[in-house]
């Protein structure tokens, strides 16, 4: 009798991984102070990016492209214009990952004059909102672990939650309700 012993994970993706991949991460972290209207814009297009399908590990600085196919986003190493769309689907937008491990969305000039896609994203955009104002502090609304994401957006938005705290601590508003910082954001511009 020939038994093969198989790893019990082959693709090195358990909880050390991610710890180490986590540590990583925080070593080259970057988090500037943010006001409240700056870290709410950078949850929520970090968000949009990380609930996408993610298989390769993201590199900061670097360009990747968004797509949407068979009712699923994909993010890809692949530009729109080195592969047919009808195997790519939908050209969203160019992605980059920040350096404070935020994301940036610049949308297709398609995406961007699709009124039914921009109405999409604002009602997106208010969930969230919402979430943020029902919180008892921003912090509880910040993704630390979403065990329904996939390996490496699991990893990135572990990552994005504690820069955002950093942030929100270098703000002086760690700790605040949504309204609490706005306040004190208009109160800082008046």
């Amino acid at each position: 009798m020939n038994l093969t012993i198989k790893p019990a994970n082959p693709q090195g993706k358990g909880a050390v991984a991610i710890l180490d991949s986590l540590l990583q991460a925080k070593k080259q972290l970057v988090a500037p102070a943010k006001n409240i209207r700056q870290i709410s814009s950078d949850l929520f297009t970090s968000l949009f990016v990380l609930n996408s399908q993610i298989r390769f590990k993201p590199t900061a600085g670097q360009t990747y492209w968004l797509y949407f196919k068979d009712a699923q986003y994909r993010l890809s190493l692949i530009a729109p214009e080195q592969w047919p769309q009808t195997q790519s689907g939908r050209f969203i937008g160019a992605c980059e990952l920040q350096s404070d491990l935020t994301w940036t969305l610049d949308l297709s000039d398609d995406c961007a004059s699709d009124r039914g896609f921009i109405q999409e994203i604002a009602s997106r955009r208010r969930q969230l909102e919402e979430k943020l104002q029902q919180a008892e502090k921003i912090d509880d609304v910040l993704p630390v672990y979403l065990e329904t994401l996939p390996y490496y957006s699991r990893v990135l938005a572990s990552a994005l939650a504690y820069s955002l705290k950093q942030s929100l601590q270098k703000s002086g508003i760690s700790g605040l309700s949504f309204r609490q910082a706005e306040k004190r954001l208009i109160n800082s511009i008046d």
